[in-house]
């Protein structure tokens, strides 16, 4: 079919109050601070490196660390310290923050653990109790990227929408506060930040239909001290904010007086970047995509929709607007602003300038000049970006590509990047020593269509709402042409030199959605792979000089630092996230990687092993006859795509993340389907009920579907195989690759 066009297969997704010998005062060999004593002053720096005590280790968010024990020489005797299993097999998006000895992590459905870092002991956990239900909102998984840690609390963002603040020596819960409307599909995803004793959070839902906003809580109370909205509010009135003098004055007129945005909230949430410049005391949010996607039906093709695709940078104490950029205006392709954002001094074109660094969604790698939002340049950091040929450097727009508007021309538009990103939220990390910006890139087109007709249209009360049709995001029944689509995706790690503009080297990885990067002073760079390693190269050159079987995959971010004057490094394993959760066949070479959520400690000399690894074979097909006629099984192919791609995969092809349906017992039993889908009987699992949008008859025409999809799964069946090879307990290897 000539409209199923996804050139490459995609889319298709206690910290301890003091406790006794915890602090320098206190003696502690490690020569760090306690809990109680992370502080404004102590993340400014991030201090010696002995701790890991912020997700970007220090409020410039470079993810650099200090230390040098671990280095080029010796990080081929890097070996596992110990690890311990995760209770949750969803992914696992949280960068380990280390305090004086003691790990914090967040895991899947917001839980928190604290960790002797050195022996692995479990000190402590505290489980939010998310109702399972919210997941269904959750366009992402149900992911927690990571705890602050501030004065002898770890802050804690939960899936439903509340910030948590917890004794850091204990876990007991201190206070907490609903910073969402639960009857909206908002939820949190994002780790929190603490600047000025004053606890930031965003949230998410963009998909769904809400209207962004960052807020700022008492870090004693959970006051809310102010709030900011991203977006203009449908109903024009002011929302006694933050935000209300740039609505009224520059951001309201940049939007349509009509379009779908007045129903659906227009989107932009902060679901990401929140970053403290200490130095010019400013706040910089990134900003996420509109609602609907497709600008034609959001704003009548109308302006450039202020604050979508921005960073914005606000007064901390108040939340007041200070200025903006926005890198893709009018954005209409889920190209967000919401990746990380590093601070750091440059000289550029032989002048030292203050900026911000960040690498978005759109393929362009931006130098923004912080102290007054303009831009210094923009280029592309992955090679193929079509949406735009480059930006104007007078104005700081793009040039685009005309075609590249699909609602304006009524064709199809395959765009490299895609709405996955040329890189997404994954960290990336600053060496200052190199100068280089490393950055866990993709390739990953896809198709974009206007709406076939009303039914896409058409805003629901669950699922993705884009305003554009999911045709764009699917493969035809040929084999050679999604061969075709999984060679040309792939992953990469990009080296970006800032001061120069451009790429100083790349490596690519066999699939997209690999781990975030860490970069130290031992001139390394690590980074996790979707195939389950994690790596360490030359920072310099971009050489591989260590690999690890880490059995899963790793999503996350890597830190790094002391105990008892040792150093280790630290991350989780796991699949799960965008990618893994849609991809069906476009998982390519990842699918076969099991999904084990734990986490990892190493060292110079570990000798631990991980436990034996078990490969379930996959069973039989057990296809039952199929009932649905050709046009049932149209509609239901429809309808799959609407509600249950997101999740489900692309042609129900499963990510190893949620049930692969092809391979569901539940699809030979029209009773039991209805029990599931109609009724919501696995609400408490994350699968609640989709009657609100769809009829018996309509869930029936999925399982049609489904059943559709399993004939065509079994007639092609190892096509598509993966080439993962896992050893039994885990290895380290140093050589070069």
């Amino acid at each position: 079919m000539a409209r199923h066009i996804l050139a490459h297969g995609l889319l298709g997704l206690a910290l301890a109050g003091l406790l006794s010998g915890c602090s320098l005062l206190d003696g502690n060999s490690n020569g760090s601070s306690g809990a109680s004593d992370i502080d404004g002053e102590y993340l400014t720096t991030g201090g010696d490196g002995s701790n890991w005590a912020s997700i970007g280790f220090n409020y410039d968010e470079a993810r650099f660390s200090p230390l040098d024990q671990i280095n080029a020489a010796n990080v081929g005797e890097l070996g596992l310290a110990w690890s311990v299993d995760l209770p949750d097999a969803r992914g696992q998006e949280a960068t380990p923050v280390v305090v004086d000895g003691k790990i914090y992590i967040s895991t899947a459905w917001s839980k928190v653990y604290s960790y002797d870092a050195l022996t692995g002991e479990e000190l402590w956990s505290f489980d939010p109790e998310v109702d399972k239900a919210v997941g269904v909102n959750a366009c992402c998984d149900v992911i927690n990227r990571g705890v602050a840690v501030y004065q002898g609390k770890v802050f804690v963002a939960a899936l439903d929408g509340r910030l948590i603040a917890l004794d850091a020596g204990t876990g007991a819960r201190l206070w907490s506060t609903q910073t969402t409307d639960k009857s909206k599909p908002y939820t949190i995803t994002g780790a929190p930040r603490v600047v000025k004793d004053m606890v930031l959070i965003g949230n998410g839902g963009a998909e769904f239909g809400v209207r962004g906003y960052i807020s700022a809580y008492d870090i004693d109370s959970g006051e809310q001290k102010w709030r900011f909205y991203t977006v203009p509010n449908p109903d024009g009135k002011p929302d006694g904010a933050a935000s209300d003098a740039v609505m009224q004055s520059a951001a309201g007129r940049t939007w349509s007086e009509n379009g779908e945005w007045k129903e659906s909230g227009g989107g932009g949430t902060v679901w990401d970047a929140i970053v403290y410049d200490h130095e010019l005391d400013q706040l910089y949010i990134g900003v996420g995509n509109g609602n609907p996607w497709n600008h034609g039906l959001r704003s009548e093709g109308e302006g450039d929709n202020l604050f979508l695709s921005s960073v914005v940078a606000l007064k901390p104490d108040s939340g007041e607007y200070l200025w903006h950029y926005q890198s893709t205006p009018a954005e209409t392709w889920d190209f967000t602003a919401t990746q990380p954002i590093i601070l750091a001094d440059l000289n550029v074109e032989g002048q030292d300038r203050k900026v911000l660094m960040q690498a978005p969604k759109n393929g362009f790698f931006f130098v923004i000049d912080r102290t007054n939002g303009k831009m210094i340049s923009a280029e592309p950091f992955i090679e193929g970006v079509n949406w735009a040929t480059g930006y104007d450097k007078e104005t700081g727009r793009p040039i685009e590509n005309p075609a590249a508007r699909f609602y304006k021309t009524g064709e199809l538009f395959v765009a490299l990047p895609s709405a996955l990103g040329a890189h997404n939220w994954h960290p990336m990390s600053y060496n200052p020593g190199t100068g280089l910006v490393y950055i866990p890139a993709q390739v990953v087109a896809a198709g974009y269509l206007p709406p076939l007709n009303d039914f896409e249209k058409s805003r629901q009360s669950i699922g993705f709402n884009t305003g554009a049709s999911n045709e764009g995001f699917v493969l035809p029944d040929d084999v050679n042409f999604i061969k075709a689509a999984l060679s040309a995706t792939k992953g990469q790690l990009v080296a970006y030199d800032p001061s120069k503009g451009k790429v100083a080297w790349t490596v690519d990885h066999e699939t997209p959605w690999n781990g975030g990067t860490m970069t130290t002073a031992g001139g390394l760079v690590f980074q996790g792979t979707a195939l389950g390693e994690m790596r360490a190269y030359d920072a310099k050159t971009g050489k591989q000089l260590w690999s690890y079987d880490t059995q899963s995959g790793v999503l996350g971010g890597v830190s790094t630092f002391l105990v008892d004057g040792e150093q280790y490094i630290a991350f989780l394993t796991s699949k799960g996230g965008a990618f893994p959760l849609v991809a069906g066949l476009g998982g390519g070479a990842a699918n076969p990687v099991p999904n084990i959520p734990r986490l990892l400690v190493m060292k110079i000399g570990g000798d631990a092993k991980l436990p034996e690894l078990e490969i379930a074979e996959l069973p039989e097909w057990d296809i039952p006859e199929q009932f649905a006629t050709v046009e049932q099984v149209a509609s239901g192919r429809a309808n799959f795509q609407r509600y249950c791609m997101v999740c489900h995969g692309a042609d129900a092809v499963g990510g190893g993340v949620v049930p692969d349906l092809r391979r569901s017992g539940t699809l030979g039993s029209a009773e039991l389907w209805d029990d599931i889908v109609h009724k919501g009987s696995l609400s408490q699992q994350g699968m609640v009920s989709f009657a609100p949008v769809l009829s018996a008859e309509e869930i029936q025409n999925i399982r049609g579907y489904v059943i559709n999809r399993a004939e065509w799964g079994k007639e092609t069946q190892g096509q598509f195989a993966g080439t993962k090879k896992n050893s039994a307990g885990g290895g380290a290897s140093g050589a070069s690759k």
